[in-house]
């Protein structure tokens, strides 16, 4: 059975950080590129990070460049997400995506919830 389980979500204040952790299971996890996405309330889901197969190139959305930084750990079957310099607008639920290279295979995890507030 294929599962991302995402954690690490909760409430921090402007300018804190959070780290989130994707744990997989099911599935041939290095082999899968893995992906962040996030949907704010009321608003479209979005790509925030990327990384390939074995964690040699990273990519980040504009809005989260320089503040996010994004890991994988293929031994672990783990990506991680640490957050820093966190904005009002980064509330929003995190998602956990893997993506097969070359094929049409996709998983979501449930979802974590940031929420920043002052």
């Amino acid at each position: 059975q294929v599962q991302l389980v995402e954690s690490g979500g909760g409430w921090v204040q402007p300018g804190g950080s959070l780290r989130l952790s994707c744990a997989a299971s099911g599935f041939t996890f290095h082999y899968y590129v893995m992906k962040w996405y996030r949907q704010a309330p009321g608003g479209e889901r979005e790509y925030v990070a990327g990384v390939t197969q074995d964690g040699g190139r990273k990519n980040y959305a504009e809005s989260v460049k320089g503040r996010f930084t994004m890991s994988r750990d293929n031994r672990r079957r783990t990506v991680d997400l640490q957050m820093n310099n966190l904005k009002l607008e980064d509330t929003a639920v995190y998602y956990c995506k893997a993506e097969g290279a070359g094929t049409n295979t996709a998983y979501w995890g449930q979802g974590t919830l940031v929420t920043v507030s002052s």
